[in-house]
């Protein structure tokens, strides 16, 4: 399923998407850079999995990341973190989106739960609204604190 995936369009993931709300699945959604995977985000994941049937992964296309984090990122394509992401057991789909956030993407999935990480203040997630005010809610999951990606950059150019 996952490997068909690279191939399939957007839309055809959206639908596939409908088709699986109407069949009761439990959608989970979050959404982020994903630029050097570490240890945080596979627990991040992991977590997000297993509060429904369904992780779907909003990814921060690579015009996305550059107006989020500087024209030096991202490290690796948007197709490249696609493929890393899809590889990962917990993630079923990833759908990319151009713009800063995600809430476009988020009003079109309505997903059932929508997480983020325990950094982030529950009225700053972007979609929150949406997903509350149609049943859904917000689940926020503590952070593994000593993984950024940030971090690993600088690391990496200290050496």
């Amino acid at each position: 399923m996952k490997e068909l995936n690279l191939k399939k369009s957007d839309s055809d993931i959206l639908k596939q998407i409908q088709e699986l709300k109407k069949q009761g699945k439990i959608i989970v959604f979050t959404n982020g850079v994903f630029d050097i995977i570490h240890p945080g985000h596979i627990e991040l994941l992991k977590k997000a999995k297993s509060f429904g049937d369904i992780l779907i992964v909003g990814l921060n296309s690579d015009k996305s990341v550059k107006i989020n984090k500087g024209d030096k990122r991202p490290i690796f394509s948007f197709e490249e973190r696609k493929k890393l992401l899809l590889a990962i057991e917990f993630t079923d789909f990833v759908i990319g989106f151009d713009d800063k956030t995600p809430i476009n993407l988020i009003s079109t999935i309505i997903p059932d739960i929508l997480v983020k990480g325990g950094d982030y203040n529950p009225e700053d997630v972007v979609g929150r609204e949406i997903v509350e005010e149609n049943g859904g809610k917000l689940i926020l999951i503590n952070l593994v604190s000593e993984y950024s990606t940030s971090k690993i950059i600088e690391k990496c150019l200290l050496k």
